[in-house]
């Protein structure tokens, strides 16, 4: 099974989730997750390195050399189009893509591909060509490409009901899958919370795995007894 872990936005909680996910498969499995582009890496002794890949990595049990979970990592905390263009290195669609064939997913009982940003992320700075958009221009075409159903990630906050769905619209124009989605409560003070879950589950069209409360210890142990991995079978890639 190899899933896409998309946000409705930056800092919806991709990564808890993603990571909570290999936690509970490699209860049962072998299990990968990698994270393709990532923003905001630290200089080490071994090169960049990004705190959500590496997340990844330590609930993985198939274990890939770093290059090998992020190939596109970039120190300046900004949209990696922008961050790609800084270094001079070429990003588009193919060659996350590409890359990605080369991973042994096939091996692999349960895989997850961590996006950065929201759906519709840009990549580089050619947005259209010919006045129309380039999809090669945005990371959403990895996913369409490798047709990798998604596990939609809603960062529950003020706006959330919006934004989850128009990611749903967008994905499923998209014609990609929507294997199921979880509810991460990002805002403690987000008010009327139920009443905001009844909406999304009302508005959504997959099973919903979970849903995370606001969590004082953030861990992928504690995030992982919100969430059921057997509702993906309802949307099993």
């Amino acid at each position: 099974m190899r899933y896409f872990i998309a946000g409705t936005d930056t800092d919806s909680g991709k990564t808890l989730v993603a990571s909570s996910l290999l936690y509970l498969a490699s209860k049962q499995g072998s299990t990968l997750g990698v994270k393709p582009i990532a923003s905001g890496c630290e200089p080490t002794s071994e090169g960049l390195r990004n705190s959500d890949a590496l997340a990844l990595m330590a609930q993985s049990n198939v274990k890939l050399a770093y290059e090998r979970v992020n190939p596109f990592a970039f120190k300046p905390a900004i949209a990696p189009h922008i961050a790609a263009k800084q270094v001079g290195v070429t990003l588009n669609a193919d060659l996350v893509t590409a890359h990605l064939k080369t991973l042994p997913f096939d091996e692999v009982d349960f895989a997850l591909v961590e996006g950065a940003g929201g759906w519709r992320l840009p990549l580089n700075h050619a947005l259209r060509v010919q006045g129309k958009l380039n999809p090669q221009a945005f990371l959403s075409t990895v996913a369409i490409d490798l047709q990798l159903p998604v596990i939609l990630v809603v960062g529950v906050k003020l706006g959330c009901l919006n934004h989850a769905l128009l990611t749903q619209e967008a994905i499923q124009a998209d014609g990609v899958k929507i294997a199921g989605w979880v509810a991460n409560c990002v805002d403690p003070d987000m008010q009327v919370t139920d009443e905001n879950l009844l909406a999304l589950t009302a508005l959504m069209d997959a099973p919903c795995l979970g849903v995370i409360p606001h969590l004082t210890e953030c861990s992928s142990q504690n995030a992982a007894q919100y969430l059921d991995l057997t509702k993906l079978a309802l949307g099993q890639g």
